[in-house]
């Protein structure tokens, strides 16, 4: 806590490792919310001595110390006469003395209308009421609409019904025009800026990883006087349930902004004089600025996780998604994922400014390959015929409904699909699952090699990446496959409806086509009313390919995979410089601290992320701390070799051979003799586990295994993963209640697999983490291969290493110890780690151990010195 508090005091860039079990959670809050209050009062203390000096009448530049970051301080007034330089002094002053009493007005204000929203329960019925009145009254309105309609005559569907209307995309104003504002009215309450609020914006991975987290806020001495705000996906928060029933988190996030567009959306003159507009101009009843005001004033007042902010938002019947960013400029503490900081155009939608705020990014063990992973994006070649069939389809349909930009750009984007298929080998009017690739293989062009040979380097990627994320045309595509793609739809006799018919079966035969094709699809699948799944436009996948080419050329490459056929195949952006995107992070906070249970290695984060994005080798801080454990309670042995003394070395080239995989299950036979509970053992890879375990079959060795050890694999499907744990954890209660000669279980697991991070194997469910070999990643892979081409580029070499061999160890040993952080999982646990090859003794591999583990590692060259070691932890335990 010392050292966080330290580092956000000298605005570093901080590395924190803190094991599992060590309390770093609440370090985190305690250490970082104590500066913010110490930081808070000082800065208010300065204000009143400054306001109090310009009481007194006192002048001079002392009131110019307080300014915000950016602000300058002083003037170059250099061979200026005496009375500019005193009558600019002075303007400053006053400036700063206005802009400190505008802020204690604000920060007053705000505090005033908390405290009262705190204490006054009538306050909320009164909300509730008002709101429940507005319902009623848009009812009676609805129902007048519907009486004076009726008998009147007047034919509603000229050419289109209203339904249909929800699909013409509206007139698209360019990016020279005046942007769309994203938000609320421009009439907005003043209180939405509170520019005096110095912010701490919390990271981490997962949904549950922050809902823990504000859980111990709620319980820390912070929890009653911190304006904590939890943001989260549409999908997470959205309480509109026609909204959440798409399913498809692209689908909930153009319907939201559509429906959202529509509240701002100026009636035209027509409009005004009467004329029908069309019925796509829905809004949504949870959109309301005096609701999500009053939201807002309670997610302030007391901390609430995302569950209670949901429940809350349906309560009031506000959006929480709109409600919590609404409380963004008010709060101290953010809690958010990941990828909503680490992507800017959705960091810039969310209303986050980091500008002189702290940002701390907790799990961040993977945050390079997170960022890499966010920029990056492929699209199949079934999903670029599709799209182009189906956006084909659209524009045809309603070309004669469609202003001259919309043609435009639709036009743009089907030639980019038709030459994206070419470069595959492929043509776009043709089913991509018969069309065969002239010439398989992996291909790796730079962004502008590509732009060149797909022949679309004249277009103008950053005006059409805009043009679909404002016009939402990948929502009125999705809108117009659902309403014809099934039989469902009712038919007239007319000639038209006949026209739609072969559409409705020219698209539900090209999708059952693609269906056929098995080809993985990466859109997300969208349930029905019915309970079946359908899938999501493909050309939101292609929104996101596009969007990635417009990185440097030099930040990225692209990936053609021709496989058998065009469907098959693939085209994959692949982001090499993740720091381009974390630069501007570091650039703007006043500190940034990345935290984990296992940071080791750290040269990753100082050489491809912090180096790379320009921070100052100075302003980089490390911490590592130590377990909360006695040592006596791990013991993790380096085994050199087997039982029958055959050295251990897991190589690519030595690990499939017979006496090697004997020799392996030897050792796990006379672990399970001695250690109690349950055993957890990492192979490299899925392949090379059902390898062994089909030999250990074959040879009997599995039979001695299963007689101390009820065995379990861990499996490949994710739903799979919870029912194996369960069934692992009965057996080891079942055999520590029961005694007998089952001791417990062994759960055979992969590195880098689906147990192997974030699963909790503490007490006797992990008396003993075995790893076998050095998972090192296949070194083949063209990912990788151009990976490492570019590092060893562009990075300077470390200690006579080349760059790239340095990131084979370190991707290695990052997986290592997330798999055996599984051992130790609080204060009074205790296990034993083995570490199976002779390798792991070397000083490069060894010094990637998380110090704690490291301090206390032995290295035994045989496997009865080892073994007399582990007999004697565990029965001494």
């Amino acid at each position: 806590m010392a050292a966080l508090y330290n580092a956000l005091e000298a605005g570093c860039v901080g590395i924190f490792e803190s094991p599992t079990g060590t309390g770093k959670s609440l370090s985190l809050i305690c250490g970082a919310l104590s500066w913010l209050r110490d930081f808070e009062e000082k800065k208010q203390q300065e204000e009143a001595r400054l306001l109090s000096l310009e009481d007194s009448g006192q002048e001079g530049k002392k009131l110019l110390t307080l300014v915000e970051p950016g602000h300058p301080d002083s003037r170059d007034t250099a061979g200026e006469p005496d009375w500019v330089t005193a009558f600019v002094q002075k303007k400053e002053e006053r400036d700063t003395v206005n802009r400190l009493k505008e802020e204690q007005l604000r920060r007053k204000r705000q505090e005033d209308h908390l405290e009262k929203i705190r204490h006054n329960v009538q306050l909320k019925y009164a909300v509730k009421r008002k709101r429940a009145e507005e319902d009623e009254t848009r009812r009676f309105l609805q129902l007048s609409k519907e009486v004076l309609s009726e008998g009147t005559g007047v034919d509603m569907l000229e050419k289109l019904d209203h339904s249909e209307e929800e699909l013409i995309l509206a007139e698209y104003e360019s990016d020279e025009d005046k942007k769309v504002i994203s938000g609320f009215e421009d009439d907005d309450d003043d209180d939405l800026e509170e520019e005096h609020v110095t912010k701490i914006y919390y990271c981490s991975r997962t949904h549950s990883q922050l809902s823990q987290f504000v859980r111990e806020v709620q319980r820390s001495p912070f929890g009653k006087g911190t304006r904590l705000v939890s943001l989260a996906s549409r999908q997470n928060l959205c309480v509109n349930e026609e909204v959440r029933r798409l399913g498809a988190l692209q689908i909930i996030n153009d319907r939201c902004m559509e429906m959202q567009k529509n509240k701002h959306e100026k009636k035209s003159d027509e409009e005004k004089a009467g004329q029908k507009h069309r019925a796509s101009h829905t809004t949504c009843p949870f959109y309301s600025y005096e609701q999500m005001q009053f939201l807002r004033d309670e997610v302030l007042v007391e901390v609430k996780d995302i569950e209670q902010l949901v429940a809350l938002g349906r309560e009031i019947k506000a959006c929480p998604y709109y409600g919590s960013r609404f409380a963004i400029p008010a709060a101290q503490m953010v809690v958010l994922p990941y990828q909503m900081l680490l992507h800017e155009p959705t960091r810039s939608a969310a209303g986050i400014k980091l500008k002189g705020q702290v940002v701390i990014i907790d799990e961040a063990h993977n945050l390079i390959d997170t960022i890499t992973c966010i920029h990056s994006a492929e699209v199949s070649g079934s999903q670029l015929c599709c799209a182009h069939s189906q956006l084909s389809q659209y524009m045809e349909r309603y070309r004669k409904h469609l202003k001259a930009k919309n043609l435009m750009y639709i036009k743009q984007i089907l030639y980019m699909l038709e030459r994206f298929v070419a470069v595959l080998g492929g043509n776009v009017n043709q089913n991509p699952s018969c069309q065969a690739v002239p010439q398989t293989g992996t291909v790796l062009k730079s962004i502008n090699d590509f732009l060149f040979q797909s022949q679309i380097d004249n277009i103008n990627l950053f005006k059409v990446q805009r043009y679909c994320e404002k016009s939402l045309i990948s929502r009125k595509l999705f809108g117009f496959v659902e309403r014809y793609r099934g039989p469902a739809t009712a038919v007239k006799t007319n000639k038209e409806n006949q026209k739609l018919t072969g559409l409705q079966s020219f698209l539900l035969t090209f999708r059952q086509g693609s269906d056929k094709e098995g080809t993985p699809q990466s859109h997300p699948p969208v349930e029905t009313e019915n309970g079946q799944l359908r899938a999501a436009s493909p050309l939101m996948q292609i929104e996101g390919f596009l969007s990635a080419l417009t990185n440097a050329n030099q930040d990225g490459r692209v990936i053609l995979n021709r496989q058998g056929t065009v469907g098959q195949s693939s085209l994959k952006f692949l982001l090499l410089n993740p720091a381009v995107h974390f630069a501007k992070v570091v650039e703007e906070c006043r500190a940034v601290i990345i935290a984990g249970g296992t940071m080791q290695p750290v040269t990753d984060f100082r050489e491809q992320l912090l180096s790379c994005a320009g921070v100052d080798p100075a302003r980089v801080v490390e911490f590592s701390c130590g377990h909360v454990i006695p040592p006596e309670n791990i013991l993790p042995i380096i085994l050199c070799s087997g039982p029958s003394n055959q050295q251990l070395e897991f190589t690519y080239q030595t690990r499939d051979r017979p006496h090697m995989m004997d020799e392996t299950g030897r050792i796990l036979c006379n672990l399970c003799n001695v250690v109690p509970g349950g055993v957890v053992c990492f192979f490299p890879s899925y392949d090379y586990e059902k390898q062994v375990y089909a030999h250990w079959e074959k040879t009997g060795l599995l039979t001695r295994l299963a007689a101390k050890k009820k065995v379990f694999q861990e499996p490949k499907k994710a739903s799979q993963v919870e029912q194996v744990l369960v069934e692992y954890a009965k057996c080891i209660k079942g055999c520590s209640q029961a005694g007998g000669q089952m001791t417990g279980a062994l759960l055979l697991s992969v590195v880098g697999g689906k147990m192997s991070e974030g699963i909790n194997f503490s007490d006797e469910l992990g008396r003993c983490v075995v790893m076998v070999g050095l998972p090192f990643p296949n070194i083949k892979s063209p990912e990788l291969q151009e990976k490492m081409a570019w590092l060893d580029k562009t990075m300077p070499r470390a200690a006579g290493q080349a760059p790239s061999k340095v990131l084979i160890e370190n991707l290695c040993m990052k997986a290592v110890n997330q798999s055996i952080g599984r051992a130790i999982r609080h204060q009074k646990d205790f296990a034993s780690i083995l570490l199976l090859d002779h390798r792991y003794g070397s000083s490069a591999i060894l010094s990637k151990l998380p110090q704690w583990i490291r301090e206390r590692t032995q290295v035994k060259a045989t496997f009865g010195a080892a073994f007399a070691e582990l007999r004697k932890f565990h029965r001494g335990k």
